[in-house]
């Protein structure tokens, strides 16, 4: 289900469970990161755009480029040793096969109805921009969330539960903690409520529950099963809204218990660990919690859940189910467990970064050497075009790549008397495999400025 993204991006970034869009028009700060060079698999004539060998139509929507399109074909999470699919496996590995299918290579074309229309998004959901999100055309998206596929697996998954593992796509602002193209995790189980009594379903659901293996976590903090603050839904009677929250619960405390155990095992660190339970609010899920683990002298939130939404079964064609539904980004568990420092190093295809790593083991990254750096100013007069951040960030990723550190405003000045808007923006050009030239700097800067005026007229100073 719609999860919340880490960082407020996910429940869904339901890292997911409460999506981020409340983001201003103007913003003053934006890192840029970098995309390695992977085997293109999208190539555009001027009417079709192709991926992963499909060919799909271009129209006055398209707007992803070719940078956050060769990022496709990475597949991440199929190389077992690599840190974001070692903590996938890890969670997969504490659901069982009989009650659970994991579903991972799904394509990231979906239609606008599967990823924002089927999880009830307003029309005017800022999530639906152009300057938000990657479009293909104007009915086909690369998918902002895993919960995209949410209502497809409700209506052909074999098994009760479920979990999906997939790149997704957002342009956003970008720093070392950001990336275009990201990795979420959600899974849900159901139940069927058809011809069985209130108490009946409880009874099922508890045994489900009991079969569960208990951790030995440290609860400090259990949340209210519901709440005048984190209501139930009304078509929910309060025995069964309690046993599901009881048997997600449960269900994470399991999860979450294996993974911090293994990077104890790595750091050396013997305390007990700490949870608790934050009542939330997700548009999706009702109750809602966030499960934090006191990690490294702070509180980590982990994943996003809740009890979902009945409106999403019944977009589904399926309202006799009930249940729940988690969510997380793997970046932002992988950086803080493994301690890379900069997300750019996940897409690396430096063999000192993977090779660092093993199958099912959590350890920490050893940083290798780092090449020195330099930065470029480009300012301009704003033009009558209207420029989001994110359009200057998607034009230095589509000239210089992964070899931009960051891009910075350093100065925003308005003409007392025109009104017009001067900018600066600073871009930090570093590469993390080599030296870059000053005539290779200069180049992407110049073609940088060029596009800026090409694209919004913008008059350069």
């Amino acid at each position: 289900m719609m999860v919340r993204l880490y960082l407020r991006r996910s429940l869904y970034e339901l890292n997911c469970i409460s999506y981020s869009f409340n983001r201003s028009s103007t913003k003053f700060f934006v890192n840029v990161v970098r995309f390695n060079s992977g085997k293109a698999v999208a190539s555009a004539t001027s009417d079709t755009i192709e991926i992963e060998n499909v060919s799909y139509p271009r129209d006055s929507w398209t707007n992803v480029g070719t940078a956050v399109l060769n990022c496709v074909p990475r597949k991440l999470l199929q190389n077992p040793s690599h840190p974001l699919a070692t903590i996938k496996n890890i969670i997969e590995s504490n659901f069982p096969r009989d009650e659970y299918t994991a579903y991972t290579n799904i394509s990231p074309v979906v239609t606008t109805k599967e990823n924002f229309d089927s999880l009830c998004f307003p029309e005017d959901h800022p999530g639906r921009s152009k300057t938000d999100t990657y479009y293909v055309n104007e009915s086909l998206v690369l998918r902002t969330h895993t919960s995209a596929h949410q209502c497809q697996m409700f209506k052909s998954c074999p098994t009760p539960g479920y979990l999906i593992s997939a790149d997704v796509y957002r342009r956003d602002e970008i720093d070392k903690s950001h990336y275009p193209v990201f990795h979420q995790m959600e899974g849900a189980r159901t139940w069927c409520t058809t011809g069985k009594s209130t108490e009946e379903l409880v009874k099922e659901i508890n045994i489900c529950t009991e079969k569960i293996p208990s951790s030995d976590l440290e609860i400090v903090e259990h949340g209210v099963s519901f709440g005048e603050n984190n209501p139930k839904q009304p078509v929910h009677a309060d025995e069964v809204c309690i046993a599901v929250g009881n048997h997600l619960k449960k269900s994470l405390e399991l999860v979450i218990a294996d993974i911090f155990k293994r990077a104890q095992e790595s750091s050396g660190n013997r305390q007990k660990l700490r949870v608790r339970w934050i009542d939330t609010y997700f548009p999706f899920t009702s109750p809602s919690w966030e499960m934090e683990i006191f990690w490294q002298g702070d509180w980590l939130e982990v994943f996003g859940c809740g009890v979902v939404e009945q409106g999403v079964f019944n977009n589904a064609g399926m309202p006799e189910r009930v249940g729940w539904a988690f969510g997380l980004g793997l970046e932002r568990l992988a950086m803080v467990l493994f301690g890379v420092p900069d997300i750019r190093l996940f897409w690396s295809t430096d063999d000192r970064f993977i090779s660092q790593f093993s199958p099912g083991k959590v350890s920490l990254f050893t940083p290798y050497s780092k090449y020195p750096g330099t930065s470029r100013d480009t300012s301009f007069w704003v033009g009558q075009k209207d420029l989001h951040e994110n359009d200057l960030m998607e034009i230095v990723r589509g000239h210089a790549g992964d070899l931009v550190e960051s891009v910075k405003l350093v100065d925003h000045f308005v003409h007392p008397k025109t009104g017009k808007q001067s900018l600066c923006y600073r871009i930090n050009y570093q590469s993390m495999e080599r030296s870059l030239t000053n005539d290779e700097i200069n180049n992407f800067n110049d073609n940088i400025r060029q596009e800026l005026v090409e694209k919004f007229d913008v008059k350069l100073r």
